[in-house]
């Protein structure tokens, strides 16, 4: 087998080799928001908070494939972000940010991990508050996991990518609340988070994509945000933008010899995946930074959110999750297609009877809201292992 036939297999989810390294990652994501989670504490910084989930990731991935003769990128697929109350997503401050957290404060946190370049991408929304989450706060966190474990069943070989959607805004209906506009779920494949089949949360005459058709050994990083006010996300301050990723695609003779400078750490240090400014040297990356986004050698992540999820020939399985909190909705699913959705197994059964293989699947889950009385909205997307 050439080094190219073998490259090609690896990339295939039957593969053992790579179902071992997306659910190693997985693994190392959980435990980090399990890390972030205990540290969100009231009056407690976010940056720092922030600094311990990416440095966990390090130290773990670090620890692995240090033996092997070919070189194993591992890492942090995406940045910790813990964004909080009508922050929707991608709040990771730089060093200087003084941003404390709040008793009460609904926190939106998302982070990944990847062993060479499998990606398995986390999200869990936390209120910081003792007892039951309550009133429309919890519609909306039930919405968005209901979402996503109806998707999480429907997301399989043979299904297509506007099932998904049309059942995604029927969960959020049946709570009384509104899909986000704007929310791309992506196709993920070996060191790349988004690639070119796509899922749309809502479907509007703005905002069109090409149907397809989901396959098996295919892997998705589906978005859930809901919303119990418009469903129309506003971009924040530009400057808030801390989340970068390089496009491999792009080239430009940068001018300022700050950028040149920022650019060429960026090149080493972050060849691929998505990263924050926060690893920089503050000063220069201010400067550095505007020059290459203005032409467009670095994508910006204001307002986004993934999740993994495996298509198996046997079925999904969660790899990464994190337990919700105890939640009071003020709504109930009455409908009888949800219920159906919702009543679907997560494995196939394989042709012929026998023992059934242990497949997987990642699914990411982010729930947010804004408290009352402003709108609440919540992002779904936490990975789940069984």
């Amino acid at each position: 087998m050439s080094d190219d036939e073998r490259e090609e297999k690896e990339l295939d989810l039957s593969s053992p080799e790579v179902v071992t390294k997306y659910k190693s990652a997985a693994e190392i994501a959980n435990k980090a928001l399990q890390l972030v989670v205990s540290e969100c504490k009231p009056k407690a910084k976010v940056v720092d908070i922030c600094e311990k989930g990416d440095a966990f990731i390090r130290e773990q991935t670090g620890n692995m494939y240090k033996n092997v003769k070919r070189k194993i990128e591992r890492g942090v697929a995406f940045p910790t972000c813990i964004s909080v109350n009508n922050t929707i997503c991608h709040f990771s401050p730089l060093a200087s940010d003084e941003t404390v957290l709040e008793e009460g404060d609904m926190l939106k946190i998302d982070l990944g991990c990847h062993i060479d370049g499998f990606i398995a991408v986390v999200a869990h929304t936390h209120v910081l508050k003792e007892g039951a989450v309550t009133g429309r706060a919890a519609d909306v966190l039930a919405a968005v996991n209901t979402a996503a474990e109806v998707a999480l069943r429907l997301v399989r070989p043979g299904r297509k990518n506007k099932d998904v959607t049309e059942a995604i805004q029927k969960v959020a209906t049946a709570y009384d609340c509104k899909i986000v506009e704007g929310v791309l779920s992506h196709q993920m494949k070996q060191f790349v988070i988004d690639g070119n089949k796509v899922v749309l949360s809502v479907s509007n005459p703005e905002t069109r994509v090409d149907d397809a058709e989901f396959e098996e050994n295919e892997v998705y990083a589906i978005d859930i945000v809901a919303s119990t006010g418009e469903g129309k996300p506003k971009l924040l301050d530009e400057k808030q933008t801390t989340i970068y990723k390089r496009a491999v695609d792009k080239n430009y003779h940068l001018k300022m010899k700050t950028s040149r400078f920022i650019f060429s750490e960026i090149s080493q240090r972050f060849p691929i995946m998505p990263f924050t400014a926060r690893a920089l040297e503050e000063k220069r990356a201010r400067l550095g930074l505007v020059e290459c986004v203005n032409h467009e050698l670095l994508q910006p992540y204001p307002v986004l959110h993934e999740k993994p999820v495996l298509l198996m020939p046997n079925g999904s399985d969660r790899i990464t999750s994190h337990p919700l909190q105890e939640l009071q909705p003020t709504k109930t699913i009455d409908d009888p297609e949800i219920k159906a959705w919702l009543s679907l197994g997560t494995k196939t059964k394989k042709k012929g009877g026998g023992k059934k293989k242990k497949g997987k699947k990642g699914d990411t889950a982010d729930e947010s809201a804004e408290p009352e009385p402003e709108p609440m909205e919540t992002t779904n997307g936490a990975t789940a292992q069984e």
